[in-house]
């Protein structure tokens, strides 16, 4: 199963377990059910994983932890919050580098409507490699803003 499928699954199952109990509840508490609910789907996952930080042959084990990572590819990180902050989205990003993932997500399930509350991230993902260059060929030409992923 490739990235993107996964993410696909993780999207829906997200959107699910907020309808089913709604915003405002602990970042904990949607950790676990959106856990079981991707393994309801058949998905493998893990839950506080930890990923390393290395520095000039230092290794540090216990750096950060992951929320939850799917399939050994997919990140999710869980937020409970009115509004992301510039750090949450930069944490989701810094763990996809130090893990060598491609994909990950930060949910918002704080947010009324969850398709609100859903960041995608990407690390070297072959469609990022094809959005950026499709891109570049839009604003060479005038025909595309600067921004592209987020």
């Amino acid at each position: 199963m490739t990235e993107n499928q996964i993410g696909t699954i993780c999207v829906d199952a997200a959107i699910k377990v907020h309808r089913e109990l709604g915003p405002g509840l602990l970042e904990s508490v949607y950790e676990i059910v959106l856990a079981h609910e991707l393994q309801q789907r058949g998905l493998k996952v893990e839950r506080q994983v930890p990923i390393a930080i290395t520095y000039e042959g230092l290794v540090f084990v216990e750096g950060f932890r992951a929320d939850l990572l799917v399939e050994d590819k997919v990140i999710i990180e869980i937020k409970s919050v009115d509004q992301l902050s510039k750090a949450s989205r930069k944490q989701i990003q810094t763990y996809l580098k130090l893990r060598g993932a491609k994909l990950g997500y930060i949910f918002n399930f704080g947010e009324a409507l969850m398709k609100d509350g859903i960041v995608r991230a990407v690390n070297g993902l072959e469609e990022e490699v094809s959005r950026r260059g499709a891109e570049t060929q839009r604003r060479r030409r005038g025909k595309a803003p600067a921004a592209i992923l987020v």
